[in-house]
């Protein structure tokens, strides 16, 4: 385990409501609702932002969109270097509060 996974995984007890989860393969942040405010990919935190938080994240050196398939970035997702783990707690506070208010989708039915 890599000091920075480390790092996300002590952070994870630190934001409410939030169990382990998968996405892309990777360790992620589910929330009561099942959506996901932050994963952690490659040794950096991966957040789901909106408005001026989004635009700062993005300004950090380093940072950039969420591109996992090379070519298709993610639009609200920005990939934050572990250079900024002193801000992930910030950035994943926020990104949970607005994800946790992400209505529930009903299962389907067969």
């Amino acid at each position: 385990m890599t000091q920075a996974e480390a790092f996300f995984m002590e952070l994870m007890t630190k934001v409410p409501d939030v169990v382990p989860g998968k996405m892309f393969g990777a360790l992620c942040m589910k929330t009561p609702n099942g959506k996901s405010p932050a994963m952690f990919w490659k040794d950096n935190l991966v957040v789901k932002l909106q408005g001026e938080l989004h635009a700062e994240a993005l300004s950090l050196d380093g940072s950039c969109l969420f591109d996992p398939m090379e070519g298709r970035p993610m639009k609200e997702w920005v990939q934050i270097p572990f250079d900024y783990k002193d801000r992930w707690r910030e950035f994943v506070l926020s990104a949970a509060e607005n994800v946790a208010r992400i209505e529930k989708k009903p299962a389907k039915k067969k």
